[in-house]
């Protein structure tokens, strides 16, 4: 899947085109030739959220959310209670 890359005017031309282009692959929208804006659709841009949520985001959001979780090591940071 290439990524479509248009210029803000062309974008303004065929908005709807974009949408389309959109739902299959980001749309790259340049002005005076360099990037600055992506276009694409909501599950696209939901499924790259999810990557980066936090723990406590993702299990706010209703619906079902896969997070992993990385627990770190403790070595070094914890004594053993000694209890008599």
């Amino acid at each position: 899947m290439k990524t479509l890359i248009i210029s803000s005017r062309e974008l303004g031309r065929n908005v709807g085109e974009a949408k389309k282009a959109s739902q299959d692959r980001p749309v790259v929208i340049t002005e005076r030739g360099k990037p600055s804006h992506v276009l694409m659709s909501i599950s696209q841009y939901r499924e790259l959220a999810l990557k980066s949520l936090s723990l406590a985001t993702a299990l706010a959001q209703d619906g079902n959310a896969d997070v992993e979780l990385e627990i770190p090591e403790l070595r070094g940071l914890y004594r053993v209670a000694e209890l008599d």
